[in-house]
């Protein structure tokens, strides 16, 4: 491996500054990579947890379908904002101190967010979500940087990792529910996991040292809002996104409609969540090593129209089969990463890129899980939204194979 690649580089060069470090920070960058897979763990618990225990939620607070579309569409509306942020606060602080206030504040909005009633519940997930944002945006920056030979290895890690506290997040919270009594503990119990993967970046970063110099990406840097290729990556990444959500939102009560058990439903889509697992272990870094990942991204939309179709004109008939063809299908996303880190060549440029896809890509995706819904209670049932989606994926699939492409911003 470079030299460079086993240096810490927990703050490499980011929209204006180039870091000089401290060594010693990582040994090999097998700490580093530690700290990464247990943030990983801590992306999804606190959204896909939320699915399988909706209903419980709603009944306990006396919320109504509004709220639960609310609940359901802040995580999307800050992985926006936070996302759009995340460049610059990595820049004044720093990506190590950046990363390091934002699993502080999942932990946070973890606890705050069982503590009351419907409005507090809203208000921890906003805290909560905005630090996962602000991780989702910096930790490709981080591969970047610090693993250069290895981006698709380490995506694919990465990826696997976040795809695996996903589905841990949708089986074990309804289990959690049972053993501690209620919702309440079983969301809260996820801050324990936040507060080690704190730990473990703290150890990861100690003894940075940082010293920016002046570069001409200090003064602002090129932008990426004229650049084509950074608005077909970005339409790409927001229809997956779109797609991701609107699912982690609403399929286990689509489940649930066509008769399946609350804790099954739980176990299925958690099912969807852990295919991603093995599939971002090996696929990622074998898409990363060719020149073009198009191909790769067409054959993952075409498993997720299969399983979507299936969910939406027999949904009774085999559960667990529609469950793995959307799973696969939401497989993408781990391609959609390692297309952020391949189509920019510096790290500035992956900190640009990687910002504006997910900022604006996850501002379109907000609407996935609050449109979903309401084209169910327009429509009366399931079918109108989830064509919606199918639409959605065919769109996705000409955009993929675009972004898929060996070209730079």
């Amino acid at each position: 491996m470079p030299v460079e690649s086993r240096e810490s580089a927990l703050e490499p060069e980011l929209d204006g500054a180039i870091e000089t470090r401290t060594p010693g920070v990582v040994a090999g960058g097998a700490l580093l990579a530690v700290a990464v897979v247990l943030t990983a763990l801590n992306l999804r618990p606190a959204i896909t947890g939320v699915g399988p225990m909706l209903a419980e939620m709603r009944a306990g607070l006396g919320a109504s379908v509004l709220w639960a579309g609310v609940l359901t569409t802040l995580p999307t509306l800050c992985f926006a904002g936070a996302g759009l942020a995340a460049p610059l606060l990595a820049r004044r602080a720093g990506i190590g101190a950046a990363i390091a206030v934002a699993l502080s504040a999942l932990a946070a909005g973890l606890v705050l967010r069982v503590l009351d009633g419907p409005y507090v519940v809203l208000g921890g997930t906003l805290v909560a979500t905005a630090g996962i944002a602000l991780i989702n945006v910096l930790i490709p920056v981080v591969i970047k940087g610090s693993f250069p030979a290895r981006i698709g290895l380490m995506t694919g890690v990465y990826t696997a990792a976040l795809q695996g506290g996903g589905a841990l997040g949708s089986a074990v919270t309804p289990q959690l529910g049972d053993a501690f009594g209620g919702w309440r503990p079983a969301l809260g119990s996820w801050a324990v996991v936040a507060v080690v993967a704190l730990a473990a970046w703290i150890l990861a970063a100690r003894g940075t040292g940082r010293a920016p110099r002046h570069t001409e990406a200090a003064e602002g840097g090129r932008s990426l809002l004229r650049n084509r290729l950074a608005w077909v990556v970005t339409v790409f990444f927001g229809l997956q996104a779109f797609y991701a959500y609107a699912a982690m939102g609403w399929f286990p009560q689509v489940l649930m409609d066509a008769g399946v058990s609350r804790d099954h439903a739980g176990l299925l889509f958690g099912l969807v969540s852990l295919i991603a697992v093995p599939i971002s272990l090996v696929v990622a870094p074998m898409a990363a090593r060719q020149r073009g990942q198009g191909g790769w991204i067409v054959l993952f939309g075409l498993f997720g129209v299969a399983g979507t179709a299936g969910l939406m004109l027999a949904p009774a008939w085999s559960p667990l089969l529609w469950s793995l063809l959307i799973g696969l299908g939401m497989s993408v996303f781990s391609l959609a990463l390692t297309v952020i880190a391949l189509r920019a060549k510096t790290g500035a440029d992956t900190a640009r890129l990687s910002g504006m896809a997910q900022g604006f890509g996850y501002l379109f995706a907000a609407l996935g899980p609050f449109l979903f819904g309401l084209l169910h209670d327009a429509a009366g049932g399931w079918t109108v939204p989830l064509a919606m989606l199918l639409g959605l994926l065919v769109v996705q699939m000409v955009f993929g194979a675009l972004a898929g492409r060996h070209r730079f911003v």
